[in-house]
């Protein structure tokens, strides 16, 4: 289950021969909790006929095709398209009738992550009890005399284009969602829906009680009610950080001793244009944090804002897989226990130095030392790629050592895991330097980024770590025309190299996608195994596969000697 939850339902003809009301839940299928659990009510319209095969289908339908639906898709998309569909079946019964038949009202709940999605149609309602406070979510559509409040203006089959409300929030511990069609709203006051929320009485006890009030109350339509009460939530999903992530302002530029949601802010620590990030300390504990941001020119940008979020989703996740331990811990919430005011990611913060920091005040890694440290990285990669997620952006700064001498992976910023958003996915992220080649290119040709670009990223820091310089110099955007040789050997730059490390560096750099390692296990168990069981290694590349014009450029070379010569005789040899 992706909540800890209970459900009740009662539902009954009452004085009527017949129930045209309905009701269904689904919790989610193993492996999908991500998508949450659904329930639904509907009451047909007894007006023309088959009222209760259009409740039935409806709520069967909705419950039973949202789980199909893109884990992707945001719940409302995903009940829209499923509830289009079927209104476009039930009106496409009525265009030549009247009165019109199978109509049906809808009130459906997803209870997903942290937050709940309401889609209604018609007079059935939902209630939300919480804290001791009813709240109606719901608003009905009828029109607005007291005589005619039993006709609708919107109902599931009544038109070709419906209109549905959606209704968004959060969810606490507690909540108890209370859905009725109105042979029980219309005869019991809202003051009485407040006993569902007691404890004492169960999901179903409260369900029966209530339609056992309105037929003592005198209700002559079919009586159906359902209660909802969550009672322990999981992590909040990527749906949560997202929506959390457009309801709060970014957070401003800070300076030392600014304060903001109780962290007072020690040192400033990057702005690469996009993004800020700040040392900050609880004063309190004394606890130094990270804090990333926006940048204030980016703050207004939904697709920064996306990606963002994305980024908090995704080290959530990370934190319960075996990953967890060479990541960096992301708060969701505040240690501060202050509300935010503001939207940004606090993670742990861990004294060291990134592998960048090291070289660029000219540190020396051993050979045994680079191959610890690509070994640890390799696991965590490894780890990553059986999760589905691909970091895109291996390199030194993005390496820490820490003072605890764990080495950790930082900067989940630009990663995939197939709930990024398309524009992200399309987006050559990554340092030039370090993507491989196949990303460059033109648009047919250039392959999207794959566990395989984390390895040849994590080659290509190897190689620097161990030749204090990149094996193909320094690439800028686009600039293919880099990839023109094989790489040196590292052993070349530094002759403490072994060589058959020289051979695994060579193949996991390879000019060739053929020629590379293809998992991370691989590349792990070619550095294991060292010298004991050596790779040989990879062939050099044809001259033609280098540069595909040097026949062009043989050709050209040949015609301009060859008119060379010719100019040579005509002028100067005798006739």
């Amino acid at each position: 289950m992706a909540f800890d939850i209970d459900i009740g339902f009662a539902c009954q003809a009452g004085r009527k021969e017949h129930n045209e009301d309905f009701c269904a839940a689904m919790l989610p299928p193993g492996g999908q909790e991500d998508m949450g659990s659904i329930v639904a009510i509907a009451d047909g319209v007894s007006t023309g006929g088959m009222g209760r095969e259009a409740a039935q289908t409806t709520v069967t339908s909705l419950v039973r095709d949202y789980h199909s639906t893109p884990e992707t898709w945001d719940t409302t998309v995903a009940l829209d398209r499923i509830i289009g569909a079927q209104n476009a079946w039930l009106s496409g019964l009525n265009r030549s009738r009247q009165p019109a038949m199978g109509l049906t009202t809808l009130t459906a709940l997803v209870l997903r992550g942290q937050s709940y999605t309401l889609a209604h149609v018609g007079d059935s309602r939902c209630y939300l009890l919480r804290e001791g406070q009813t709240l109606r979510l719901t608003h009905d559509h009828v029109v607005n005399h007291p005589d005619m409040q039993h006709q609708l203006l919107r109902a599931v089959g009544l038109e070709d284009h419906l209109v549905v409300d959606y209704v968004q929030g959060d969810l606490q511990v507690g909540d108890t969602f209370v859905l009725l069609t109105d042979g029980v709203h219309g005869k019991l006051l809202e003051r009485r829906l407040s006993a569902c929320a007691d404890l004492s009485v169960s999901t179903q006890d409260a369900c029966e009680r209530l339609v056992e009030a309105a037929l003592a109350a005198g209700s002559d339509d079919n009586l159906t009610a359902m209660v909802v009460r969550v009672r322990g939530l999981l992590d909040p999903n990527w749906e949560d950080a997202s929506r959390l992530a457009e309801a709060l302002p970014m957070a401003p530029r800070l300076k030392v001793g600014d304060q903001l949601d109780g962290f007072v802010v020690t040192a400033p620590v990057a702005d690469n244009g996009i993004n800020l990030l700040y040392q900050v300390r609880d004063p309190a504990t004394q606890t130094l944090y990270a804090l990333k941001t926006l940048h204030p020119a980016r703050a207004h940008d939904p697709g920064e804002r996306a990606m963002l979020a994305h980024e908090a989703w995704l080290s959530r996740r990370m934190q319960s897989s075996r990953a967890a331990d060479n990541l960096v811990g992301l708060h969701h919430s505040l240690p501060t226990r202050q509300p935010r005011s503001a939207y940004y990611l606090l993670y742990d913060w861990h004294g060291g130095e990134t592998l960048q920091q090291m070289l660029d005040r000219s540190q020396r890694f051993a050979p045994g030392q680079a191959v610890q440290i690509a070994m640890q990285t390799l696991r965590v990669l490894g780890r990553m790629h059986r999760q589905g997620v691909i970091h895109r952006d291996i390199k030194p700064a993005n390496l820490h050592q820490g003072d605890d001498g764990v080495l950790r992976v930082l900067d989940l910023g630009v990663a995939l895991s197939g709930r990024e958003p398309e524009s992200m996915r399309r987006l050559h992220a990554g340092t030039p330097s370090y993507v491989n080649p196949e990303q460059w290119g033109d648009a047919e040709a250039q392959q999207l980024p794959d566990a395989r670009s984390d390895l040849f990223a994590l080659g290509v820091t190897l190689y620097q770590l161990l030749a204090a310089r990149l094996p193909y110099g320094e690439v800028l955007p686009y600039q293919v025309g880099r990839y023109y040789r094989d790489p040196t050997p590292p052993s070349r730059h530094n002759p403490e190299v072994p060589i058959w490390l020289d051979h695994v560096v060579q193949k996991a750099v390879a000019r060739e996608q053929s020629q590379r390692f293809e998992t991370a296990e691989e590349f792990l168990l070619a550095l294991e195994r060292g010298a004991s069981r050596p790779l040989t290694v990879p062939p050099a590349s044809a001259l033609l596969q280098r540069d595909p014009t040097m026949v062009w450029k043989l050709l050209l070379g040949l015609s301009v000697l060859f008119n060379v010569l010719l100019i040579y005789w005509l002028l100067f040899l005798p006739t």
